[in-house]
């Protein structure tokens, strides 16, 4: 099914505006929440300490949209009530993670859950939500095994999970000729499915390929050095990369160096990303097919309203995380409405099939598996100057890209 209601796309039809949702109700508001009909507090846990670059656009972009919800009347098929997202951080652990969804659940008083940004600790809130029978809108963490093998049926995803972004890498270079790859990648539940997920495509599609040498250091604890010595002895022709933040930028540089990528392919996860482009700056490598966010070139779907909107009340430009953000509220909006009550039985058929139209094209919840249908950005690095850009970029509609429907059903009933 699809919901009609349009508050935040386009956003040129409407006024966006201003105004820290998060700051103490108005008298409205209060008089509103005496009556028993007050805000619906939403729980939003995220890595705001660790992984600052991503979790802080991402919560401007969530309360920008969440003003112009409110602003626009609130939720209409409950009586107008203001939604409220409730910020925490998640500690970027497991055990840190599902303590603050029960303080989230118990002392905060939230309708349900959502966020989190590492796949491990989104795998550990998804089970508390199971375990809670909570709904858990799981808006970054990429880990297959969320919708999949530990998929359940409280748990949601909204971002495209690794399988997804992985083969939208592979369409781009399985026809490069290129057979002998090397591997590099964040050793944890990410960074391992990653690898597998790439090996299992070109394995499937291109005679020859192998794989000569994979490097997999700690995530944040990168060896910069000895990990681009050990790929420069595998003489590949190819080069799979998963590394991202702070672990990237040391990588790139110390590959710059040393010649790493100089005659070979790379095909890079989310280095397009601004989050992990604008610390590269100058020192962008050109010519890596990637996965990104284009922000300056989208002119589609409202984008460049919610690119002037959110500039003008945050005086920076978007990131990924921003879009994110954004996103997810419109679809939280939607639920609500075809919901018409924040039950978790009734949230949950609501999400499940739901299409929202939204900055980056429309997104629906795939009921099978829980996953949505959001796409990415596929293109090239490049140089723009002194920072790095993305060039032939097109947009990947995750609808393209899903698991298999039997390989849902056998990997969920498993």
């Amino acid at each position: 099914m699809s919901t009609r209601d349009e508050t935040l796309l386009p956003l040129s039809r409407r006024t966006v505006l201003g105004g820290l949702a998060a700051a103490p109700l108005s008298l409205a508001a209060s008089r509103a929440l005496a009556q028993g009909a007050g805000p619906i507090r939403i729980g939003e846990l995220n890595s705001y300490g660790r992984m600052a670059a991503f979790a802080v656009p991402y919560r401007n972009a969530m309360q920008l949209a969440q003003d112009t919800v409110n602003k626009a009347g609130g939720i209409k098929a409950l009586g107008g009530r203001p939604i409220e997202i409730v910020f925490r951080d998640d500690g970027s652990t497991p055990g840190d993670a599902t303590r603050v969804a029960e303080e989230l659940l118990t002392r905060e008083n939230v309708a349900f859950l959502c966020g989190t940004f590492l796949s491990n600790v989104g795998l550990a809130v998804a089970d508390f939500a199971n375990q809670r029978k909570a709904l858990f809108l799981a808006t970054e963490p990429l880990t297959d095994a969320l919708t999949m093998g530990s998929g359940n049926r409280y748990t949601f995803r909204v971002r495209p999970n690794t399988y997804m972004q992985t083969r939208m890498l592979f369409d781009a270079v399985k026809a490069s000729g290129v057979k002998r790859w090397a591997i590099v990648a964040p050793n944890y539940e990410y960074g391992q499915s990653a690898a597998a997920n790439f090996k299992r495509l070109m394995a499937a599609a291109v005679p020859g390929f192998e794989v000569v040498g994979e490097q997999f250091p700690a995530l944040g604890k990168v060896d910069a050095g000895a990990t681009v010595g050990a790929l420069s002895q595998m003489k590949a022709d190819g080069l799979f990369n998963v590394l991202f933040g702070a672990d990237l930028t040391a990588f790139v540089r110390e590959g710059n160096t040393r010649g790493l990528f100089e005659k070979r392919k790379v095909a890079s996860l989310l280095t397009g990303e601004p989050e992990y482009m604008i610390p590269l700056g100058d020192e962008t490598p050109e010519g890596w097919v990637t996965t990104g966010y284009p922000w300056e070139t989208i002119d589609t779907n409202g984008h460049k309203e919610f690119v002037a909107a959110y500039r003008a009340r945050f005086n920076d430009t978007p990131r990924l995380g921003s879009l994110l953000g954004y996103v997810v509220v419109g679809m939280i909006r939607d639920m609500l409405e075809k919901a018409g009550s924040t039950e978790t039985e009734a949230m949950i058929s609501a999400l499940e099939g739901l299409t929202s139209q939204t900055i980056a094209g429309p997104v629906t919840m795939r009921a099978l598996d829980h996953q949505s249908t959001l796409g990415a950005w596929v293109g090239e690095t490049a140089l723009n100057g002194r920072q790095g850009t993305m060039k032939s970029v097109r947009y990947a509609d995750g609808a393209n890209y899903m698991f298999p429907e039997a390989e849902v059903k056998a990997a969920r009933k498993a």
